[in-house]
């Protein structure tokens, strides 16, 4: 079940036997509000460390006056700039070949670390308990407020400064080395100086990299250029020396944002044409709830558009948060059972928080064990997958009308400070007749199941060989098909699925070819990246994700859905695929000559220049809703991008094909969706 529940259902379910409340509570207590803290590489080209700084000023203008931000910058070693100083632009360096704790930092930076351990009884730690206005603290016992962080109102002119005067790490590279990036040491600086000034307070840090980690706690690859960057094969065959230990360090930083409950969030935008070391790094993005970005450059729109939007604001007209920050910190999620079944586990940015009880399964799924997690950082889309066991033993059926209950508590800090609970409650009926599956049938969310499926998969990737994950779906797509579907034994042709389970066996189709699960032309940070999104992300944008959408523009009819299949491809219209990561808008070899002619410039041809506008229209409806930013792309047929499409689409028609059929060819050893079914049909009817 995921935590959309009330989008998946299906109709029939909803109004017979299902009842939902929904109900939340807001404990008005003032704290600070979100604290915001830049980690800035400044291993990158000049016009690179431009752009970023360009992006940076204008999100100050995007974060309320009253929230706090930093700056850290990295490169050989961790500069932490003291924003408060007045004068003349002060930082403290510390070197880039280790890691820093709590302690550490405070001696380091000169601040009383005795100012977070002594504390008057109800006061907030780390801040004066004595409240200024709006219940905002007046200064930090131990400094840090008010020297390294401070209000947006009071610094933007200094943070502004620093940034136009932002130049290339000055340490000298000899050309047979890869530049020094301490990336590790500056994350581990950035956690310690948030749990000094607002331990359990809502604050992210906003990692930037143009590159790996190369020097101190947290490398990722040597600085000799002579070793290669870890591949898919590398990892396979444990050749990768640094992989291991690097995974461990961040895992350990994860571990040090829980003692804060899981409060502070970490957020990587990396930018590059390299990788950066995103697989290492996910398990701290995943534990704090945070937010991944991957693009080829801080100049590109998937980057900045996509940073833009992460300070997105709850329109003006809702009652009580209009205006603020949809962003919230500090999220946690407890789920109540009836005694029937039991709850295995979740899949999703969530961490384990080690809560056993009754309703907990042996049998554990994700991260289970527990019916407690923190989610840390959350906002409107976030989505989580709960799975459960049905812990009734079937020699003892349930009496009809028996009714099951579940309930979702979820916690969190908003943006304005406050705290809230929100109890969503959820009941129905338990269907007791073994024999009789058409209650189970008719009510079976074939999207729904399509996207937990996935998730799994997913998960599995991480401990498991991908042909054994593939494998593993097959397998429960042929279960699945033998016990629903209409047949007669041993006769293929007699195979029929209702139209709750008609789309299921394409969704699993297109799983296994997608990026998810296949590995080809994809590096090992990419793979996490998408499947990191793909855990996050709600039912529609997932679905999107395994099986994209295609729309048909043609003179001959109106926009209209097409088929994702290769016979679509047609000389005389345009396509328009959305893959959730790319939009692609393809045009035909007919179409684009007559473009390359410019008749869409001539008056005559209107509607030829109205087909054209058409899907680069749709095409920007669609890129504006979205998080993050997909990548534009326009190509031709026949051209070097058109493979963003065609390897996309089911290839029905290939250069093995003999029958005549209509469609652009595509160069695969992979089965269509026709030869998949044609053996699905036949294993699943097998007695």
């Amino acid at each position: 079940m995921l935590t959309t529940f009330q989008k998946l259902t299906s109709q029939l379910n909803l109004s017979q036997a299902m009842q939902l409340v929904n109900m939340s509570f807001k404990q008005f207590q003032t704290w600070a509000r979100p604290l915001f803290l830049f980690l800035v590489d400044i291993c990158g080209h000049p016009e690179e460390l431009s752009d970023l700084a360009d992006s940076l000023q204008q999100a100050l203008n995007l974060l309320p006056e009253e929230s706090y931000v930093g700056l850290i910058t990295f490169g050989t070693n961790v500069q932490v700039h003291e924003l408060g100083f007045e004068g003349c632009p002060k930082n403290y360096v510390l070197r880039g070949n280790r890691e820093y704790g709590t302690h550490k930092v405070a001696q380091l930076l000169q601040v009383n670390i005795a100012g977070t351990q002594q504390q008057q009884p109800g006061s907030q730690p780390g801040v004066s308990h004595h409240p200024g206005q709006n219940g905002h603290p007046q200064q930090n016992i131990n400094g840090v407020i008010g020297r390294f962080l401070l209000p947006v109102s009071e610094c933007t002119f200094v943070l502004e400064s620093i940034l136009d005067d932002l130049r290339k790490d000055p340490w000298p590279v000899p050309s047979d080395k890869r530049v020094a990036r301490c990336t590790g040491a500056a994350l581990s600086v950035a956690i310690s100086l948030l749990d000094l000034a607002m331990p359990r307070r809502g604050a992210r840090v906003m990692l930037f990299t143009g590159g790996p980690c190369t020097s101190g706690p947290g490398a990722i690859v040597s600085r000799a250029k002579v070793e290669d960057m870890r591949s898919h094969q590398d990892l396979a065959k444990r050749n990768a020396p640094l992989h291991k230990d690097a995974c461990a360090y961040y895992s350990k930083l994860a571990a040090a944002v829980g003692s804060s409950n899981y409060c502070h969030v970490v957020d990587i935008f990396a930018c590059s044409l390299d990788q950066i070391g995103l697989l290492e790094m996910r398990e701290l993005v995943e534990a704090t709830g945070g937010l991944m970005v991957m693009g080829d450059s801080f100049g590109q729109s998937v980057f900045k558009e996509s940073f833009r939007r992460v300070f997105r604001r709850f329109p003006d007209d809702i009652p009580g948060d209009g205006g603020l920050m949809t962003m919230a910190f500090g999220a946690s999620l407890e789920v109540l059972t009836s005694k029937e079944f039991k709850v295995s586990g979740a899949i999703g940015p969530v961490a384990s928080l080690k809560k056993k009880g009754p309703n907990v399964s042996e049998v554990e799924v994700g991260k289970g064990g527990t019916h407690a997690w923190s989610i840390g950082g959350i906002d409107p889309d976030t989505t989580i997958a709960i799975y459960f066991d049905v812990s009734n033993p079937g020699t003892s059926p349930l009496p009809p009308g028996k009714r099951r209950f579940v309930q979702f508590l979820t916690r969190y800090q908003h943006a304005n400070g406050t705290t809230r609970l929100r109890a969503t409650t959820l009941c129905g009926l338990w269907h007791s007749d073994p024999n009789d599956h058409n209650p189970v049938k008719y009510s079976f969310d074939q999207e729904a199941a399509a996207v937990l499926t996935a998730r799994l998969a997913v998960h599995r990737t991480e401990s498991e060989d991908v042909a054994d994950v593939l494998r593993w779906v097959d397998r429960g797509l042929i279960r699945l098909c033998a016990k629903f579907a209409d047949y007669q034994p041993d006769d293929p042709n007699s195979f029929r699925l209702i139209p709750e389970f008609s789309l299921f066996p394409q969704f699993m189709f297109h799983l296994r070819r997608s990026q998810f699960l296949q590995l080809f032309n994809s590096s090992p940070d990419e793979a996490a990246y998408y499947r990191y999104i793909l855990i996050r992300e709600n039912t529609v944008n997932s679905l999107v994700m395994i099986q994209p959408s295609l729309l048909s523009y043609s003179l001959h009819h109106p926009p209209q859905p097409a088929m994702l299949d290769s016979q679509s491809v047609q000389a005389d219209v345009i396509l328009l695929l959305d893959t959730f990561f790319h939009v692609v808008v393809f045009h035909g070899e007919t179409i684009a000559a007559w473009r390359e002619a410019k008749y869409h410039e001539q008056e005559e041809h209107i509607q030829f220049r109205q087909l054209l506008e058409a899907p680069q229209e749709d095409a920007q409806v669609i890129m504006d809703l979205r998080f993050p930013v997909p990548r534009f792309i326009v190509c031709d047929q026949h051209k070097s991008e058109a493979r963003f499409l065609m390897a996309k689409l089911n290839p029905s028609v290939t250069h093995n094909t003999v029958d005549g059929s209509s469609g652009a060819q595509v160069f695969t050893d992979d089965v269509s969706l026709r030869v998949f079914m044609e053996h699905l049909m036949k294993l699943s009817v097998q007695s």
